[in-house]
């Protein structure tokens, strides 16, 4: 039988924006028959909250929940309502144990491409069940109903539980990876130092969540911009996850690095390997060439047009988010969701041998001789746990060491920029240059 109980605002320990529907899947047959109980939610009442259990033998007709004010309208919004509850089969014996999964600027549209690719298995295996917990604005709640609404239509065996919320602290209760997508974008006129201001209290904010009620082993994936000075941020208000659990995003720049090398050279952008993308996510950032390969070779020995290398090629890596937007008339989106999927599946794939990929992490004992303490592009190597290693057998020459240094001179201003969320004192802002994030106009 279904079973609904409602509990008062008054009984809960503090207010929450939080609503859950716990997706218990378990495959049936291919019809996929389905026992449910849907209930009534107030729609504008969110001091309230709904628990629900189905037994496996039967469901029972639609309980109505009374809201507080009878006059409210009372709606169901997919899975809010909806309590799944499938007869378990052999196939589920071998599913993995589920992993909580939160996702900030869930409405936004990178989310939209990323939600369907994590629920479908396609991100962390086809026998590893999910829960997601997505977090919005008051503003964006709306619309996070109507993403979990199309997670639900889109009846994804993996996906086992969603949860949406506004309040970071119920959102990333136990989460054991943190996508971070959430973030204001540069307005006109905005100083790139109010940006940092902006965006970083966000992830101060989160930091602090995170550290609360997060897993203690929780990896933490940054995308929204600045991301590097953000990650170090976060990283900061978060002393009890490890610093090595932080991530900038910078895979996209290593995937438009290797699609004009590919297309230089005249071929599929699988031949090319080893690429580095060094520094800040900004057009400081350096797209290395130097040990870069494509089938094997040096990309210098198969590319010998070393002007095209170091000019052309690098302002295009550098700029190819600004050259979208003039095409496209927005950002990136589905290619930066794309990006996350490559920066999560290499650190829970074994990195193929020889090779490597790019991450922006905290530089505290890397073997490059880059400034401690600041969040920064590198080459990295994973096993497929979780983690990763630095990798150790790159060249420099005088070209690539002076690009390196530019970057870390902006992420060490940007640090001093931050100072205030980062708890070592009072800001000064002296950036080298308004530099642009990728894809600024």
């Amino acid at each position: 039988m279904a079973v609904a109980e409602f509990i008062p605002s008054s009984s809960l320990n503090k207010r929450t924006s939080l609503y859950s529907s716990q997706l218990s899947y378990v495959s049936t047959q291919i019809s996929h028959q389905r026992r449910l109980s849907v209930r009534s939610l107030p729609r504008t009442n969110y001091s309230s909250q709904i628990c629900c259990s189905v037994t496996s033998k039967e469901a029972q007709a639609p309980t109505v929940v009374q809201a507080d004010d009878p006059k409210k309208k009372n709606e169901c919004y997919g899975v809010f309502c909806l309590t799944y509850d499938l007869k378990a089969e052999e196939e589920t014996g071998s599913w993995k144990k589920m992993i909580s999964v939160a996702v900030s600027g869930a409405a936004g549209m990178i989310a939209n491409h990323l939600l369907f690719k994590i629920a479908s298995g396609e991100v962390f295996g086809p026998d590893q069940p999910i829960a997601l917990r997505l977090l919005g604005s008051e503003r964006s709640l709306q619309a996070l109903e109507g993403v979990a609404m199309e997670l639900e239509d889109s009846l994804y065996p993996l996906l086992r539980e969603v949860n949406i919320g506004t309040d970071p602290y119920e959102v990333f209760q136990d989460a054991e990876w943190a996508l971070l997508i959430g973030a204001k974008p540069r307005g006109p006129g905005m100083e790139r130092a109010g940006l940092l201001d902006i965006n970083g209290q966000i992830y101060a904010a989160q930091g602090k969540a995170l550290n609360a009620v997060a897993s203690p082993n929780v990896k933490v994936i940054v995308v929204g911009n600045p991301c590097n000075t953000n990650a170090l941020i976060c990283l900061k208000n978060a002393p009890n996850i490890p610093a090595k659990n932080f991530h900038a995003l910078t895979r996209l720049d290593e995937n438009r690095a290797k699609c004009q090398l590919a297309l230089k050279a005249g071929v599929f952008y699988d031949k090319v390997s080893n690429v580095t993308i060094w520094g800040n996510h900004s057009t400081t950032q350096v797209p290395d060439f130097l040990n870069a390969k494509i089938n094997g070779l040096s990309v210098k020995e198969v590319i010998k047009d070393t002007k095209w290398l170091e000019e052309e090629f690098t302002e295009k890596v550098q700029k190819r988010g600004g050259a979208l937007i003039q095409k496209w008339g927005r950002s990136s989106a589905a290619s930066t969701a794309v990006s996350i999927v490559d920066a999560i599946r290499s650190l829970v794939t074994p990195t193929p041998e020889g090779d490597w990929f790019s991450t922006g992490v905290y530089t505290n004992g890397n073997p490059y001789g880059i400034a401690e303490d600041i969040v920064f592009s590198m080459p990295c190597r994973s096993k497929g746990d979780g983690d990763y290693e630095l990798v150790k057998e790159v060249i420099f020459d005088d070209y690539l060491l002076s690009r390196i240094k530019k970057s870390e001179d902006e992420l060490l201003a940007e640090k001093r920029c931050v100072a205030h969320l980062t708890g070592e004192g009072i800001a000064v802002c002296d950036l080298p240059g308004d530099t642009m994030l990728p894809g600024e106009m």
